[in-house]
């Protein structure tokens, strides 16, 4: 049985990332700090059709709740069929994708594709929408950007009807599909969300630290925040950002206004020596390894060498560990790479 869900401020969320966020990743964010985590994109084709990739991106234990399932297709018997399965395997917690933009989602009609065809899409939400709430505490929540082409704005209208059909949360990515990662997002468009739903309204798009996500949930009056960017360059966001939402509500930084002005880095707030820094970092990347060889042993070398530069990348001389994490073919390459960095 999973455990509750939370949607609040003070408790933020590790956001659903191709190709990262598996069981290794998902503990490691939880033991700093994150209250509940989604996997990574999982195809309900994938799902029906029981394939070996689909089954590992499923990987879980106890620890690792709650956990929401990401699941994306364009197909509303497939979704219907994926999402019984999904409960047959004991989850309660399911989030669409109708965001990502990548070629190979976006080809199949599924992801942003969707939200050039919103009568197909009505018709998939509806249909998973009521398989998810046939079971008691089962909840599902839909990942959206603002549109797919630039400045044709389909997200009030989704959302509100996705309110009507049940949804029990919406994520804004507030940005349009055809963006992908580039220019701004534009953080007003949560704040209309927010002003227009009753379900909760979680925020995401750039936020790289814990600053990002609590001025954005200052400014917009969101539910809470995804973090995806931020926790790959470093899961202590988490904790980061729960320290500094704490902070807000002791010193009462609770308007729109403040949220700039007075709303101070956590570093600020708590600061470290070089030392300190380098050792936090080196005990991240410790902890993640060992995740790592227990869950994911098969592919966990070649896994490190891709993580652990983004944990380095604000120490001094981390250059070397990059170029010395090209050479590791193993556990004990890595280890030794590691140990002549950090001593």
């Amino acid at each position: 049985m999973q455990n509750l869900l939370p949607i609040i401020p003070q408790k933020p969320w590790l956001a659903p990332l191709a190709g990262w966020s598996d069981l290794p990743f998902r503990l490691l964010c939880r033991e700093q700090g994150a209250s509940a985590a989604c996997t990574e994109m999982v195809s309900a084709k994938g799902l029906v059709y029981g394939g070996k990739n689909t089954r590992d991106l499923l990987q879980t234990n106890e620890k690792d709740n709650p956990l929401v399932v990401q699941i994306f297709g364009a197909e509303a018997d497939f979704m219907q069929k994926g999402v019984q399965l999904l409960k047959e395997r004991g989850f309660c917690f399911y989030d669409v994708n109708v965001g990502c933009s990548v070629n190979k989602v976006v080809k199949t009609g599924a992801g942003a594709a969707m939200l050039k065809d919103l009568p197909n899409f009505y018709k998939v939400a509806k249909t998973v929408i009521d398989e998810v709430h046939r079971d008691s505490g089962h909840k599902i929540g839909f990942k959206i950007r603002l549109g797919y082409h630039l400045g044709e704005d389909v997200y009030e209208e989704l959302a509100l009807r996705l309110q009507d059909f049940g949804a029990d949360w919406i994520t804004l990515h507030p940005r349009y599909a055809k963006q992908g990662f580039s220019g701004e997002p534009n953080y007003e468009a949560l704040t209309r969300l927010k002003s227009l739903l009753e379900i909760p309204v979680i925020a995401s798009g750039d936020l790289f630290t814990a600053r990002d996500g609590v001025r954005v949930l200052l400014k917009t009056g969101a539910d809470t925040v995804m973090y995806a960017r931020g926790a790959m360059g470093s899961p202590r966001i988490f904790a980061e950002h729960k320290a500094l939402w704490q902070y807000v509500r002791e010193n009462g930084l609770r308007q729109k206004e403040q949220a700039d002005a007075a709303l101070p880095d956590y570093e600020e707030l708590f600061p470290k020596s070089p030392e300190q820094i380098k050792n936090d970092v080196y005990a991240l990347i410790t902890a993640h390894l060992n995740y790592a060889k227990t869950y994911s042993p098969a592919r966990a070398v070649l896994q490190m060498r891709t993580i652990v530069p983004r944990y380095v990348r604000r120490l001094e001389h981390a250059k070397l560990v990059r170029q010395a994490l090209i050479r590791c073919r193993t556990f004990a390459d890595l280890e030794e790479a590691l140990q002549e960095f950090f001593g």
